[in-house]
């Protein structure tokens, strides 16, 4: 195969270095610009019948810029070859090259995002195509370390599940609760759990709760979480899926109800009735095995409960993350039995953006063998975390089934940080002449002319699905506000502003520019934005005195 590949000066000699060991028969042709993104499908059907018309004969395909802003029909048509997008970035076009036989390219979007698209498609084709097999979970659930829980599958051969916590959701008023749980399935959520009120007994909100509930989550199944009997008697007779938790305090008392009703419930080694919790890696194994056996004994004809055992995940520089851990890994060791795994335990008392530490704790417990991630979503650090673990769960299911690293699954978590190191090819020293290029170091100026077209409060509408958010521009006229503007994108809200005439200087404008695009990421990632003020923390300066 014979590729043309069209590109600017700047990305010239990298992608010179790129083919050069191809087994591909490559020509890199260099148009007339600096930067190759700023072709036109017009300048290229130019540049290329007067510059190397003589050498399209053998071509079988030609790869333009993959960030050329229009589609490469027009230049197929023209030259009578097959044209497509290449690569966003030119560190890509090797891949691209390799997999060129096998990779249906596109027109309209460059070649690198249809590898991921392809990837991402396949990653949750093979996850869909497992979890609808029944046949295959029947005899899985034959197997002592899977459960039903509902109608759901959860066990140690199942992708780990997410359960989600409406924590306090007595207090919450109806419309709250409906909208946190609408929150929660939107964002992948495979349990949602009802969140008591700890020390209070609202068994008579029980009913309504799970009436409520009910209808927002579908085929999802329902937990309670509370140690109140009371709460568990009532959710379980009004059909509640699982129950958090039991513990050696009220086992005698609740395991002939949950055989009764076939509910299975998570296991905690505690007895808070006499103040007993455990410490130590070896008093978490002793408490969770004396449970266990009360659960047998308690249960008719010896048969346990079906249960998930919850050996408390502990916050760093706690009691110990590290012991509770142990314990976890040396449970699984020696039993079947599906295990909780309370991630938000971690990660609500931890400083630091949650994604990274989902990620990590959602592989730790697929190498321990958990069976159940849980976590609420109650501090703004934590927001998303549901959605994370979602994520994070089925990455850790594909590298658990593929024997690899998470890694080029075709599904992440990259928020902040891309994976590949980009070749710095727009640098100044790629400018093979320098001497006519003003260099100037930038201050910012002190002087403020107040533009006399009006002035601007902006917001963030922090909708909990993403898809709902926006951001919210009033424009004032002497003090008093006259129009609102609201939009996704800040491109769309400023041509709005522009096109009603709420602009007049140039300072205004690029203010504007720089405060929508602050308050877009904002959007995204959840960040607080407050007009004028940074969105992130300077980097701290380890050199300072």
């Amino acid at each position: 195969m014979k590729i043309l590949i069209i590109t600017g000066n700047l990305a010239y000699p990298a992608i010179l270095d790129i083919v050069k060991d191809s087994n591909k028969e490559v020509i890199v042709h260099k148009a007339n610009t600096q930067i190759a993104a700023f072709l036109t499908p017009n300048q290229i059907i130019k540049e290329i019948k007067n510059n190397i018309q003589d050498q399209l004969d053998d071509v079988d395909v030609i790869l333009v810029p993959g960030l050329i802003r229009r589609s490469t029909d027009k230049i197929a048509e023209e030259l009578n070859i097959p044209t497509f997008k290449g690569p966003t970035d030119c560190a890509d076009l090797g891949m691209v090259i390799d997999l060129i036989d096998n990779l249906n390219l596109a027109t309209d979007k460059p070649a690198d995002r249809l590898i991921e698209e392809e990837k991402r498609k396949r990653a949750f084709n093979f996850i869909k195509d497992f979890e609808s097999d029944s046949q295959k979970r029947e005899e899985l659930l034959k197997k002592p370390n899977n459960i039903l829980v509902g109608k759901l599958a959860v066990g140690e051969d199942f992708p780990i599940r997410v359960l989600s916590e409406i924590a306090n959701a007595p207090s919450l008023p109806k419309e709250r609760l409906i909208k946190k749980a609408k929150h929660f399935v939107e964002s992948g959520s495979d349990m949602i759990d009802i969140g008591m009120a700890a020390g209070e007994d609202n068994s008579d909100m029980i009913p309504d709760l799970i009436k409520t509930l009910r209808p927002i989550v579908g085929d999802r199944p329902l937990s309670i979480d509370t140690l109140n009997p009371n709460e568990i008697k009532v959710a379980v007779e009004n059909g509640i899926d699982l129950v958090l938790s039991v513990d050696l305090g009220h086992a005698k008392e609740l395991v002939p109800l949950l055989k009764k009703y076939d509910v299975p419930a998570v296991l905690l080694p505690t007895n808070f009735a006499v103040n007993k919790v455990p410490h130590t890696v070896d008093e978490r194994l002793e408490y969770i095995d004396e449970l266990i056996g009360y659960c047998s004994k308690y249960s008719p004809e010896d048969e346990p409960i079906d249960f998930i055992a919850d050996l408390i995940l502990d916050p760093v520089n706690s009691s110990s993350i590290t012991d509770s851990l142990i314990a976890c890994k040396k449970f699984k060791e020696n039993n079947p039995y599906p295990l909780f795994f309370g991630v938000g335990n971690v990660t609500e008392l931890l400083d630091t953006d949650s994604t990274g530490a989902n990620a990590l704790l959602a592989g730790i417990a697929m190498e321990i063998g958990a069976s159940v991630l849980f976590t609420p979503e109650e501090s703004g650090k934590n927001e998303g975390s549901v959605y994370e673990l979602a994520i994070a769960s089925k990455m850790m299911f594909l590298a658990k089934h593929r024997s690899s690293i998470p890694k080029d699954l075709g599904i992440n978590l990259l928020r902040f940080k891309d994976k590949k190191q980009r070749a710095d090819i727009l640098g100044e020293e790629m400018y093979e002449d320098q001497s006519n290029i003003k260099h100037i170091i930038a201050k910012e100026s002190k002087r403020f002319i107040l533009d006399r077209a009006g002035s601007f409060k902006i917001r963030v509408n922090y909708a909990e699905n993403l898809e709902d958010r926006s951001i919210i521009v009033t424009h004032f006229k002497k003090t008093v506000p006259d129009i609102v503007v609201e939009g996704k994108y800040p491109k769309e809200i400023y041509d709005e502003l522009v096109k009603q005439g709420l602009v007049s200087r140039m300072d205004h404008a690029a203010y504007l520019g720089s405060e929508l695009q602050k308050a877009q990421i904002a959007m995204i990632t959840g960040k607080e934005y407050v007009q004028d003020f940074e969105l992130f923390d300077k980097p701290i300066n380890f050199n300072e005195d």
